[in-house]
């Protein structure tokens, strides 16, 4: 790797860029640009979610100050923040979305051995949605209730490396169900979701499309016991149940049995009652694929918190929606990196490191402590300091 070069240009080395300018080939992206290509577009906001800018104004100060190295960055002129927000404008999104759904197949591939703490051979998802708080008079194409607006993100997490697989933006109105119905089902896969997404006639599809479910199920759900298996209660396990469905509606929109297991959780003493298709995995083994449904949650929690999609730089749909999936594409890319590279340090660590360090000229593997990694030319690795820019 050239130690010559900055972080920054380091970390877009490992981005496809043939990929990149096809996708923009096919959509006209950079057609009668002058200024301010797609791939410049997306350098200056993945540099934006890597150091945490929080207006266009400081994107365009902070990039000033760092004039002499934007060439370094592959930026052949200062960006100004008109020029930046008419790209945002301007730029199809879905240029940002198709780009990052290559990137989110790079990663699934790096992460396909990992665990994810249950041991099976099957792809387990978690699905589930957040959504992100606008301003009604800034944002009103994406009208929510009626004094507020919001986008939806509905995401199906891959609990192998958490790497989302499916990304679905819409304005907050959506409801979760409807999602199953624009969801590509995979044969043999394990679907894990919460009671927003309990429809009985899309569960039905679902299950017709040889995948499994795990769910819960709703306090007025109308189940009738067929058969009861044998349980261990000293591990949570209540009872194990072959039901039917015995409300007009649901019966008819899914006709055949499920699979009914009660489970108290020791550590909040709460008892959770488990519906799913799965007839053939240990009952314990249903009650632990709920739990890892969290790791959507913390998803959430972390994109929020780390990448820049509370705050944004345009208000436009197409503005909002090419952020949200440039930010999605720097959680990948980040996740690539540390796989390739073997890091052993969190993305969190990653993310914090590298937004203080993106114009330093080291190799990536140096900037994390503990590393172990030493120059190939043999001499002194440079000392990281965050002042000598």
């Amino acid at each position: 790797m050239n130690i010559g070069k900055t972080l920054f240009a380091q970390l877009m080395d490992f981005l496809p860029w043939k990929t990149f300018h096809r996708i923009v080939d096919r959509h006209d992206g950079d057609r009668y640009v002058k200024s301010m290509t797609c791939a410049d577009q997306f350098r200056v906001m993945a540099f934006a979610q890597l150091t945490y800018r929080e207006s266009l104004r400081d994107i365009e100060v902070c990039l000033s100050a760092q004039s002499a190295k934007l060439y370094h960055m592959g930026l052949r002129q200062e960006i100004k923040r008109s020029t930046l927000a008419d790209a945002n404008e301007a730029r199809d999104w879905r240029i940002h979305a198709e780009f990052a759904q290559r990137l989110i197949g790079q990663a699934r591939k790096l992460y396909a051995g990992d665990s994810f703490g249950i041991e099976l051979e099957n792809t387990v998802y978690a699905l589930d949605s957040t959504t992100i708080d606008l301003c009604l008079s800034l944002f009103p194409w994406a009208l929510f209730r009626t004094t507020k607006s919001a986008v939806k993100m509905h995401t199906l997490l891959d609990l192998r490396g958490n790497i989302p697989s499916f990304i679905h933006i819409s304005d907050g109105k959506l409801g979760d169900v409807n999602v199953l119905d624009v969801l590509m089902l995979e044969a043999g896969a394990i679907y894990v979701m919460d009671r927003g997404y309990l429809d009985f006639a899309r569960l039905y599809v679902l299950h017709q499309a040889q995948a499994f479910f795990v769910t819960r199920a709703k306090s007025n759900t109308r189940l009738k016991r067929i058969y009861s298996a044998p349980v261990d209660r000293s591990t949570g396990i209540i009872c194990d149940q072959t039901v039917a469905l015995t409300g007009a509606t649901s019966r008819k929109g899914y006709p055949e049995h499920l699979r009914r297991i009660r489970y108290k959780d020791a550590e909040t003493g709460k008892t959770l009652l488990f519906l799913t298709n799965n007839f053939a995995l240990p009952a314990a083994t249903i009650c632990a694929l709920y739990k890892a449904r969290w790791q959507v949650e913390l998803f959430f929690k972390w994109i929020k918190q780390h990448l820049r999609i509370k705050k944004f730089y345009g208000t436009t749909e197409n503005a909002v929606k090419s952020q949200i999936w440039i930010a999605v594409s720097v959680y990948i890319l980040v996740a690539i990196v540390k796989k390739r590279l073997n890091l052993n340090a969190s993305l969190y660590t990653l993310l914090q490191i590298f937004s203080l360090t993106l114009f330093e000229k080291m190799p990536i593997q140096q900037a994390f402590p503990g590393s172990n990694y030493k120059s190939e030319q043999g001499n002194d690795c440079n000392q990281m300091n965050l002042f000598a820019f």
